[in-house]
């Protein structure tokens, strides 16, 4: 018994002292943010809301209150056959997660030029396991959703204040 309480000492000191720490949320240089071009019901922004909201970021409806403006030039979901059958049925779809953004600040000086972010999955399908595979849709469009939003933090994180 006293050996295991040695040994998991000795774990947490060795992980201490190579200076082993959990991933934190990006630090921001601003403190509120306003979310201007996405749809009203877009994941992608109801993602970064929250991420914003956690890392302690005030949310403005109104661009002129906020020290950044986030504008999303395009943000889509697309699901296409990638491939068939012999016999002419969907055997394999691919799903993207696209978002094309850039940041500023209230008056118009460019913080962050547009970029494009842009994630693919490929999706096998069976007919006969369809919602099984709708279920795998859309977890793997959460995790996209996931990924890109942060992406998009640690751009937000490499702006430096004015």
């Amino acid at each position: 018994m006293r050996r295991r309480i040695a040994l998991c000492f000795l774990g947490t000191v060795v992980l201490a002292a190579c200076g082993f720490e959990l991933r934190r949320p990006q630090p921001l240089a601003f403190k509120s943010i306003a979310l201007v071009g996405f749809a009203a019901d877009s994941p992608l922004r109801v993602a970064l809301e929250r991420e914003l909201r956690a890392a302690g970021i005030a949310l403005r409806d109104n661009p002129a209150q906020a020290e950044v403006v986030f504008d999303a030039l395009a943000d889509a979901r697309t699901k296409t056959v990638a491939a068939f059958t012999a016999a002419g049925q969907v055997r394999e779809v691919q799903l993207r997660v696209r978002l094309r953004f850039r940041a500023a600040t209230p008056a118009g000086a460019l913080l962050l030029p547009p970029a494009e972010l842009l994630l693919t999955r490929d999706l096998s399908y069976n007919e006969t396991a369809a919602l099984a595979k709708q279920q795998e849709e859309t977890l793997l469009f959460r995790a996209m959703d996931e990924d890109v939003v942060a992406q998009v933090l640690r751009r937000l994180g490499a702006i430096k204040p004015a």
